[in-house]
């Protein structure tokens, strides 16, 4: 009942629905092809793609497209890592929604019209999936609640009253204060992408598992690369991005030899 909750939420909050279709949409117009959508989306990556560096692509665009979505204000996601990847931005509200095992299974043979063995298959695979994709890309548990804010039971709760009381948790946590926070450091996540693509893509410098930190236009870079002088190109690229106004590395340097007797 999770998409039921938050289509009710939108209703009630006149939230935009950011889930899985408007969000790979968004990927695409900043890059992302289809194959590696349906390669990494919400699943655990097969070992051959979780070896290549299209894992660094996937969620580079991932989390342009969410923190793109986000910087706009008065939205809703749904899945994707989300609560994750907007952790510790003021104004943010995660949630994770459950129901029994027994309810589910019910829920997923009402909706796709199947029998109880295909039923128990669909949701299996669907709980790995999620699983995988955390542990793979966040390296965190789905089910771990100190990644949320509320857990709610949709077995007991009806989404209507779920969506309620989230709306009751959000008018006595919100304000103008927490506003200007979250957009402030919103720009700096969207500015930490920049980062990330100018120094991949357009200036291509080879590091791995690259990440950029931004606080107040001041971007530390992490990553690992083969030589000291791709740290260096990396870090004179992030200075050239606009509103950067300094930058350092933090970048890991393991070289590569080999020994020939």
């Amino acid at each position: 009942m999770g998409d039921e909750t938050a289509h009710e939420l939108a209703e009630i909050l006149h939230y935009r629905l950011i889930d899985k279709k408007s969000l790979e949409d968004k990927m695409k117009k900043l890059g992302a092809s289809e194959q590696k959508l349906q390669k990494y989306d919400e699943r655990k990556p097969s070992i051959l793609a979780s070896l290549s560096l299209e894992r660094d692509e996937y969620l580079h665009y991932l989390k342009s497209a969410v923190f793109s979505e986000a910087g706009q204000g008065n939205c809703i996601f749904v899945g994707r890592g989300c609560e994750i990847l907007l952790r510790g931005v003021p104004g943010v509200l995660s949630l994770f929604l459950a129901a029994p095992l027994n309810i589910r299974l019910e829920r997923v043979k009402s909706y796709f019209q199947c029998d109880d063995k295909r039923s128990s298959q669909i949701v299996s695979q669907s709980d790995r999936d999620r699983e995988g994709f955390h542990q793979y890309f966040f390296e965190t548990k789905w089910r771990e609640l100190s990644n949320y804010h509320i857990s709610l039971n949709t077995g007991f709760l009806h989404p209507h009253l779920c969506a309620q009381l989230i709306k009751s948790t959000l008018e006595n946590d919100f304000n103008v204060e927490t506003e200007t926070a979250a957009s402030l450091r919103i720009k700096d996540l969207i500015l930490a992408e920049q980062v990330v693509r100018y120094i991949l893509f357009d200036k291509m410098v080879p590091i791995h598992f690259l990440e950029a930190e931004v606080e107040s236009g001041a971007v530390t870079l992490y990553g690992v690369a083969n030589a000291p002088s791709f740290a260096e190109a990396a870090v004179q690229a992030a200075r050239e991005v606009p509103a950067v106004c300094s930058a350092k590395s933090e970048i890991q340097i393991i070289q590569e030899y080999s020994v020939v007797r």
